[in-house]
């Protein structure tokens, strides 16, 4: 799902900065307020859950990739916002370290997979009250699905909106009929995946918290 450099035209990724840096501020203004020593064990841990998921990369056609994302555990435990800014870091080091994403589009990955992944998750777990486990569950299949559409999206409009005067794509290729089926449909599967895997990672941080900062009310 990362997009690699190359792929996006600057009119979509530089206004992708500015909107992305404008949360990146106020993502960080919330980490001051909760960072703590009981908190930070717990950010770290479950920002190391979402970077490892995120490295376990199937390739598909077109240029990118299926994977996992691991928010779940930061959306509930820290909100959206705390969430978006550590996937932003786990996005960052794998673009400059691991291969996977690029720097031009870091706020497209950023938001597609941190920020709207992590509102689906936050809210769908809220949303569901007393049945957290099937909240916890469908937030992450649907921030999977969701995640990936977005993605889809943004690739399918790059031969729409950037092209040479005889009409060939300057960026990416392919139109929405190949981007929205090929990275969709394979991520039903992964949304599947992460759920599972999602609730027995909510589990053992339940075990290690004893009630401090699991229902928090941000």
């Amino acid at each position: 799902m990362h997009i690699p450099d190359g792929f996006i035209s600057p009119k979509v990724y530089i206004p992708a900065y500015v909107l992305s840096s404008g949360l990146w501020i106020y993502s960080i203004k919330k980490v001051k307020k909760i960072l703590n020593e009981e908190t930070l064990p717990f950010l770290s841990a479950t920002s190391a859950f979402s970077f490892i998921l995120m490295m376990v990369v199937v390739p598909l056609p077109g240029g990118t990739t299926a994977h996992g994302l691991g928010i779940c555990p930061l959306a509930i435990l820290f909100g959206p916002f705390i969430s978006f800014l550590s996937i932003s870091l786990v996005l960052l080091i794998q673009s400059l370290f691991f291969g996977n994403g690029g720097i031009t589009t870091l706020p497209i990955n950023s938001l597609a997979i941190g920020f709207f992944g992590s509102i689906i998750v936050f809210y769908f777990y809220k949303i569901f009250g007393k049945f957290k486990r099937l909240g916890a569950f469908l937030g992450s299949f649907f921030g999977v699905i969701f995640s990936s559409f977005l993605i889809s999206i943004i690739l399918g409009l790059q031969p729409i909106i950037a092209k040479d005067p005889q009409g060939k794509p300057l960026f990416f290729p392919f139109g929405f009929s190949v981007t929205i089926p090929a990275l969709v449909i394979p991520h039903i599967f992964v949304g599947i995946a992460e759920g599972i895997l999602t609730l027995i990672a909510l589990e053992i941080v339940k075990k290690f918290d004893k009630g401090k900062i699991f229902e928090r009310k941000d």
